[in-house]
């Protein structure tokens, strides 16, 4: 769909590429501000969507439906728009293909959770995070014990305990299928890169952090999560990550693969839709050990699937300008409505306007608990 947007053509607003983050601000809240105005891509989501606002509400008025984007996975709770549980989701892919994971809740005794890692196997160190989760608040890597015990204390909601993923590449991967089509799209894909800095021998982690232009508008949140690694001094080389989530509102850098798109990668994501045949729209996180042996079918897990809400990834990872970004966006939203359209026609029904109403507000306030707990959690 975004074939015919071109790169770098019209009015850019990538403004930091014509005015460079100059380095001798004298306060480092202006240089935050000014990395932040710069850089479209760090905005605050509800000022870039304002934009293409309009186009949105032309499909809820085609549909006659607020949460018309319900029936484009119709076995995931809300379509997968906001607020589905990562274990319905892993419960319809195929085994072997997402990471080994048990469920506990929070009224759990954590000695129970003790004895469900021990019959489970769970070795050190593993990945925490909440069963119903956005944005990447409270995802945690465990190391120790006394670290689970203390996720447990602090975490109020169900969340999932799950293996420690160790290949070395992070991509996403943007599909839909219309559903009656045997073969998808794959729109984009991208790799992420983690949010890090690198030692040189003299300075502590804190000072790091202060000269590093990507965090300078995030440094309470750095500050609440290392306050215990602060003063540690990294040696000429040596790489600390400042989130362990690779999420881009964590912090996460995102990188085209566009040229590595082909049907050797389409089929994999063509099985997986057909699988359930219920997986129409959205991108899939996925964790490989290289590209060639994701196209191969080989070697990846699979972390998450976002439906209907997913946000294309790949309009960050271009180098497009706001403009062409919004234009993709509308561009898979008009999919997304073909896609609802023609399941309804099969029968399936879009949610009623007040469960839908009553399920976001819901949403709404488990994410805002989970990002306050985020910001007062001192792990890493």
């Amino acid at each position: 769909m975004e074939s015919a947007v071109k790169k770098n053509s019209g009015f850019s607003l990538n403004i930091g590429r014509i005015l460079p983050l100059p380095t001798n601000l004298p306060f480092r809240g202006v240089r935050g501000a000014w990395f932040r105005f710069t850089h479209w891509e760090t905005w605050d989501w509800r000022i870039k969507y304002f934009i293409i606002a309009p186009a949105w509400f032309w499909y809820c008025l085609r549909a006659r439906s607020f949460w018309f984007f319900t029936a484009a996975n119709p076995s995931i709770t809300f379509g997968g728009f906001d607020g589905e549980s990562k274990k319905e989701m892993y419960d319809q892919l195929p085994p072997g293909t997402y990471p080994k994971s048990i469920y506990a809740t929070h009224n759990m005794a954590f000695k129970e959770v003790e004895k469900i890692l021990i019959s489970h196997e769970f070795t050190f160190p593993f990945a925490v995070k909440p069963e119903v989760g956005k944005m990447g608040f409270m995802f945690r890597r465990i190391n120790t014990l006394a670290e689970l015990e203390k996720y447990h204390q602090r975490i109020d909601c169900s969340y999932i305990i799950q293996e420690l993923v160790t290949h070395p590449v992070e991509v996403s991967v943007f599909y839909y299928r219309l559903p009656y089509s045997p073969k998808g799209t794959i729109t984009g894909f991208i790799k992420k890169e983690f949010l890090e800095v690198k030692g040189d021998g003299k300075s502590n982690l804190w000072k790091l952090i202060l000269n590093y232009p990507r965090v300078q508008f995030r440094l309470e949140e750095m500050k609440a999560k290392h306050r215990e690694k602060l003063h540690l001094i990294l040696s000429e080389g040596e790489v600390f990550h400042l989130s362990h989530a690779l999420n881009l509102s964590r912090g996460g850098k995102l990188v085209s693969l566009e040229q590595e798109k082909d049907e050797r990668l389409l089929k994999i994501f063509d099985d997986l839709s057909h699988y359930t045949g219920n997986f129409y729209y959205g991108r899939y996180d996925i964790k490989c050990r290289s590209i060639d042996d994701l196209k191969r079918g080989e070697n990846f897990s699979i972390l998450e699937y976002n439906g209907s809400g997913a946000e294309p990834h790949h309009v960050y990872g271009n180098g497009y300008t706001l403009w062409q970004a919004c234009w993709i966006l509308v561009s898979h939203w008009e999919m997304l409505y073909r896609i609802s359209r023609m399941n309804y026609e099969k029968g399936i029904r879009y949610w009623d306007f007040k469960r839908g109403l009553n399920f976001l507000k819901g949403t709404a306030n488990h994410l805002k608990k989970l990002q306050q707990l985020d910001a007062e959690t001192g792990m890493s």
